[in-house]
């Protein structure tokens, strides 16, 4: 005698309890073919087929849900997570998307629709997305470890940390969220939660753990080289020998990829350059991701630049810089075009007329930060490190701080730059403030000491920074524009526009010739207290530049600037690609380096030459 429905939902919903799959399975599936099975029945029977893996019946099981009940967000959300399993990413999305229109509000389906698109690498939808679960459930730890991925994706540095916030105190992740939330908050300075999210990392079942823990030890490793501590980073790489990379499975490129390049990176810290290559040949065989394509080849690039091998290194640079523009066009697609503008603030200035209008403010209420600007690789990282080991100042490594007060003022309907000539006194120290809280969660010891605020493309910012600080002292670091742009050339910019701005040595000239275009015109109106100072001479004379250095900003004793790379190896974090140079205190073989590469280079000199005749470098 067949059960009655109650009886058989009865049935299947104990042995669901009960964590017998198969059992809901038989029993789902052959009240199915009789039509017998209700709603409830046909719930248990996807959740089953779903979490034993047959994702193209649970598919069609929520499928049937949906006819049966349109109106039950829940279903479509079910639906979506199933199509999304076996592969079919339009019916997940137009699911999710009904799913969403029945229920606004719905922390769950906003996060899988992030999801979705993260799989898809479409970042900005991904973070829009996943922003809009956190606004809704702000304690949804997952939503905001992925909210925060995306957003470090996007270049959106503000919105990244305001994910993070509290990260420390998050509960343990599965392995690959806590390789990404390791890699987060390590770029945030944060190293001792980012190898503490490691440590308690949830490996997967089966085989797939051992994969697991060897990737978990290669992030070890690279964030104590990342972090200037070899000591500790050798002793990590001792437990991921070479051999057991080589036992890995033949599909497990990710993991061999990250272990390889590990090696490759403390094998360049060794000078082991020829080992390093190697490695990084052996990587760019595998089966990647733009993001550790892009990585590899950068390194491969970096070491046969060491051994002279000059024509790999370009190809190397080719195949990393084609990875970036991949990874730039799903975040930033509107500068895909060939003449974009990826430096948004270079054609933003105030003229003479217009800074005549401006009304006086009284002075702000609190000391003036000094404002260490330059085009990106010019020498900003090591000058703000000798700054830094100077007992009156205090640096906060690079942020974006000054052109975020410039958004928020657009945000708030106020025009850059043309706002800031109707500034009150009131707003101006609104913004002062807003900066200043801004600083003090990075650098909260700062009490008296002099803030000094290095990021380079604040030379595009000189109005704001006159606007709210008329007498700061800005240094602008200048270096011969070629070996600047060789330098940009080589590194792995996290920043969208910078990945496409660094694309081509021709983009980056005619960037770098605009932001100095755009510096002369603002410079020429305000007449800061300025200092240029320059790479060239810095290495060469020394001890006379620190001099110089130290009567422009009227210190008394400006021996201990001399001593910054023994403070750079005492810091725990540097974020910008020179953390490792500026720990080996001065040397010459950046001057000139773009000589090897001077063919490379012709095409573009035309472009570059009235910047060079400026400041007086030459071919």
């Amino acid at each position: 005698m067949p059960a009655t429905p109650n009886r058989l939902d009865d049935t299947i919903t104990a042995a669901y309890l009960a964590g017998d799959m198969e059992h809901v399975i038989t029993l789902g599936t052959q009240a199915a073919q009789t039509g017998a099975l209700s709603e409830t029945g046909l719930l248990w029977l996807g959740i089953a087929q779903q979490t034993t893996g047959r994702y193209a019946a649970a598919a069609a099981t929520f499928g049937e849900l949906t006819r049966l009940r349109p109106e039950v967000s829940a279903y479509w959300n079910n639906l979506a997570l199933a199509c999304r399993q076996c592969g079919d990413m339009t019916a997940s999305e137009q699911a999710l998307m009904t799913a969403r229109s029945l229920a606004p509000d719905d922390a769950e389906v906003h996060y899988n629709l992030g999801l979705l698109y993260v799989h898809q690498q479409r970042w900005l939808l991904a973070r829009e997305s996943l922003m809009d679960a956190v606004r809704l459930s702000p304690r949804f730890v997952e939503a905001r470890l992925q909210a925060a991925h995306a957003c470090h994706v996007c270049g959106d540095n503000e919105s990244e940390q305001a994910m993070l916030v509290g990260a420390a105190d998050w509960p343990a992740q599965p392995g690959e969220q806590a390789l990404i939330l390791a890699s987060m908050l390590c770029a945030q300075g944060e190293l001792e939660a980012a190898l503490h999210a490691l440590g308690q990392a949830q490996l997967p079942a089966g085989p797939a753990a051992g994969i697991m823990r060897l990737r978990i030890a290669a992030q070890r490793v690279a964030l104590y080289e990342r972090s200037n501590q070899l000591d500790s980073a050798r002793n990590e790489l001792r437990q991921l020998p070479l051999d057991s990379i080589e036992r890995l499975p033949a599909d497990a490129h990710e993991a061999r990829a990250e272990a390889c390049s590990v090696h490759a990176a403390l094998a360049m810290r060794d000078g082991d350059h020829a080992a390093a290559a190697t490695l990084y040949r052996q990587v760019l065989t595998l089966v990647l991701d733009d993001q550790h394509r892009a990585a590899a080849a950068f390194g491969l690039a970096a070491a046969c630049d060491r051994l002279g091998q000059r024509d790999e290194a370009w190809q190397a640079l080719q195949i990393a810089h084609a990875a970036q523009l991949e990874i730039a066009r799903s975040v930033v697609p509107e500068l895909m075009q060939p003449y974009s503008q990826p430096l948004q603030m270079a054609d933003q200035v105030v003229d003479r007329v217009a800074y005549q209008g401006w009304q006086p403010l009284p002075p702000p209420a609190r000391r003036t930060p000094v404002f260490v600007v330059g085009f990106p690789r010019s020498g900003t990282t090591l000058l703000e490190q000798m700054l830094d080991a100077h007992p009156d100042f205090r640096s906060m490594d690079e942020r974006a701080f000054i052109h975020e007060l410039i958004e928020g003022m657009e945000l708030a309907g106020q025009p850059y730059p043309g706002g800031l000539a109707d500034l009150t006194a009131r707003e101006a120290d609104q913004l002062r403030d807003v900066y200043f809280r801004r600083v003090e969660r990075v650098v909260p010891e700062l009490g008296k000491h002099q803030l000094v605020d290095k990021n380079p493309l604040n030379m595009l910012c000189l109005p704001m920074i006159m606007r709210l600080f008329p007498q700061a002292r800005i240094i602008l670091c200048l270096r011969h524009p070629c070996d600047v742009l060789l330098s940009c050339y080589m590194q792995p910019f996290r920043s969208p526009a910078f990945m496409v701005l660094c694309s081509s040595l021709q983009r980056l000239a005619d960037g770098y010739v605009q932001a100095f275009e755009q510096w002369q015109k603002q410079v020429e109106v305000f007449a800061p207290k300025l200092l240029e100072w320059r790479y060239e001479s810095v290495v060469g004379r020394f001890d006379a530049s620190i001099a110089r250095l130290g009567e422009f900003l009227e210190l008394e004793d400006a021996s201990p600037m001399a001593r910054f790379s023994e403070h750079a190896r005492g810091k725990r974090f540097i974020s910008t690609p020179s953390y490792a140079q500026v720990t080996q205190g001065i040397s010459s073989k950046a001057v000139d380096r773009w000589h090897a590469y001077r063919e490379m280079f012709e095409p573009v000199l035309p472009t570059l030459r009235p910047v060079m005749q400026r400041f007086g470098y030459a071919d």
